[in-house]
């Protein structure tokens, strides 16, 4: 099998998604860094490889892509621990990716890169502050459910925990507060304390 390619942006929770899990499940691969704020994703040569012009981008073997950091997260996953068999789990791991794709990461990640990525909270104060309350109310879904439950699906660590985890754990850097939400921060605990976890800035 040939070594698995990661077209990679340090700082983004979409590409921290993919190296965490693919750490996780001990599997080799190479990383390309590709720096966003400098336009290095809307190349033609970028293009070529991924139309939409974004990162992460995974090359699974040359010439052979996947894009979408969730839709990786589900091809590296199928027939491991980190994406249950049953049906209906499954489909409850879909569903937790799709609400942090369309409900959580708008909001919450988008406000992150404006205020602790480009630095630019004055500029962008106004858009930041109309994804406050979407923001947070994604996260008051988030911590309704682990009240309850260990973890999003299963009581066990899945990729909905990694896709969730990723944007949630430095939801501060997007000017959300974290400390009203308890049963949030314990969880962020538990996926810390998972194997072979490594941080978002972690090069590996």
């Amino acid at each position: 099998m040939e070594t698995l390619r990661l077209y990679d942006f340090l700082l983004s929770g979409n590409c921290y998604k993919i190296r965490l899990l693919l750490t996780q499940m001990g599997m080799p691969f190479e990383r390309v860094e590709v720096n966003i704020i400098n336009g290095e994703t809307r190349t033609t040569e970028f293009f070529s490889k991924n139309p939409n012009g974004k990162v992460p981008l995974l090359e699974i073997e040359p010439g052979q892509y996947l894009a979408e950091s969730n839709a990786i997260l589900v091809y590296l996953s199928e027939g491991t621990e980190f994406l249950p068999y049953d049906r209906f789990l499954r489909a409850q791991v879909l569903q937790w990716l799709f609400f942090e794709q369309y409900s959580h990461e708008p909001f919450i990640a988008t406000s992150r890169f404006w205020i602790s990525i480009l630095g630019k909270a004055e500029e962008y104060h106004e858009a930041i502050k109309q994804k406050s309350e979407p923001g947070y109310a994604a996260l008051k879904v988030m911590e309704n459910h682990l009240k309850s439950h260990t973890f999003f699906v299963a009581e066990r660590y899945t990729i909905a925990d990694i896709a969730l985890f990723a944007y949630t754990h430095v939801a501060d850097e997007g000017g959300f507060d974290l400390t009203q939400f308890p049963a949030i921060q314990a969880w962020i605990e538990r996926v810390k304390a998972e194997s072979r976890h490594i941080t978002i800035t972690q090069e590996v």
